[in-house]
């Protein structure tokens, strides 16, 4: 019995060291807080750094989580007691892989960088900023103060030595790279080769299932209760209503840091959120579908695949100049880059028989541009995954 419970406790020992191994202890950026600089809740913000090394010593990936948005005060209340909403529920580790992967075999352009992930709590996309906080919620709107007090103090830490940099993110993460890609490249060194990659951000101004654009009026509500519309870029909100400078297709237009864009043509998240919303679906309709495609009617599905045109539309800006990259693959996801299965594996999905590690790998060191639409139906490709990926 005895020998059996030494080998259990050897097992278990085993097993913890392979568990963390490829994780990555939370920061606390106590620093911030003096400045306004916190999560809903009024928390600190948090992030996870794993160092450079070699020849990645001066190279840089601020990769910034995603997880929706609250639109007003009863969702974000909900939210604050949530990771999502307080660095006090968030785990103290994080695996790193996919895009931010520190094995060279499944990351081979960035696995020596030094990689960041952003912690994301303030259900703004980082756009936040109002100063006063209600007393009977306690609310702290301060998103885009949080994602500058980030990158001041990876700044503090080296990043003011950069010589490659790419500004990244997931889903309503990926949203705020786009957002905040051109001061990001305003605040690291001109010598800098500095680009942003968007996965599962190309949110679109889409019409729904009514006919309507359910999600403006969506942003509309975020960018209302945040604060939003000063910390959005000014070279849209000149000319356009703030909340859709929350649609990356109007951003991109006057963006002028390079971007690349990740993204689904069914694109999950969108499906669902987008295209039919639970709050114009009255009769439930599209209740299964959009859960589970193959519980779609037929003429469901051609509005779908319509879904697909639209998107097309919407990337007109990416495509316009080669500087930009895109990888827009027909599978049924929402962020694929990280995990190494979908990012670089054998199982990973391909546009233009290339896996999207070695896309924006070449794109982003020019070896090469990479701008390629997949396949124009569901499923039509066979190395999408059996299942959707979410955040």
């Amino acid at each position: 019995m005895v020998r059996l419970k030494q080998l259990w406790s050897s097992i278990m020992v085993l097993a913890i060291v392979v568990i963390g191994a490829g994780a990555v202890p939370i920061t606390y950026l106590e620093s911030a807080v003096a400045k306004g600089a916190v999560c809903l809740d009024g928390s600190a913000p948090a992030y996870h750094f794993d160092k450079g090394s070699g020849s990645g010593v001066n190279n840089w990936i601020v990769h910034m989580e995603g997880g929706g948005w609250c639109t007003d005060i009863a969702t974000c209340v909900k939210r604050k007691t949530t990771m999502k909403g307080s660095s006090k529920f968030m785990n103290k580790d994080f695996g790193f892989s996919g895009i931010l992967g520190g094995k060279q075999s499944t990351n081979p352009d960035f696995y020596n960088w030094n990689r960041i992930k952003v912690r994301y709590c303030d259900g703004s996309s980082f756009t936040g900023d109002i100063e006063a906080v209600d007393p009977t919620n306690k609310l702290f709107f301060r998103g885009a103060r949080v994602w500058r007090a980030v990158i001041d103090d990876l700044m503090a830490k080296g990043m003011s030595n950069a010589q490659n940099a790419i500004l990244s993110g997931c889903s309503a993460g990926a949203l705020a790279a786009i957002l905040h890609c051109d001061e990001f490249k305003s605040i690291l060194p001109t010598t800098a080769k500095v680009k942003c990659v968007s996965d599962a951000g190309f949110f679109i101004h889409g019409k729904d299932i009514s006919g309507g654009s359910y999600i403006e009026s969506y942003y509309s509500k975020v960018v209302s209760t945040h604060g939003s519309a000063k910390s959005l870029p000014a070279s849209c909100t000149s000319s356009m209503k703030p909340e859709l400078c929350f649609f990356p297709q109007y951003v991109v237009k006057t963006m002028q840091t390079p971007l690349f864009v990740i993204n689904a043509a069914f694109d999950s998240w969108q499906i669902k959120n987008v295209l039919a919303p639970t709050s114009v679906d009255k009769r439930k309709e599209w209740k299964d579908c959009k859960l589970d495609l193959k519980k779609c009617t037929a003429a469901q599905l051609q509005t779908v695949q319509g879904y697909r045109d639209q998107m097309l539309a919407a990337l007109a800006p990416v495509r316009a100049t080669t500087t930009r990259g895109l990888f827009l693959d027909s599978c049924h996801a929402h962020c694929q880059g990280g995990s190494a299965a979908t990012w670089s594996g054998a199982q990973g999905p391909q546009v233009g028989n290339t896996k999207m590690a070695k896309a924006v790998g070449d794109w982003f060191y020019e070896r090469s541009t990479f701008q390629n639409i997949d396949c124009p139906s569901l499923n039509c490709n066979p190395t999408c995954p059996a299942v959707s990926t979410e955040d």
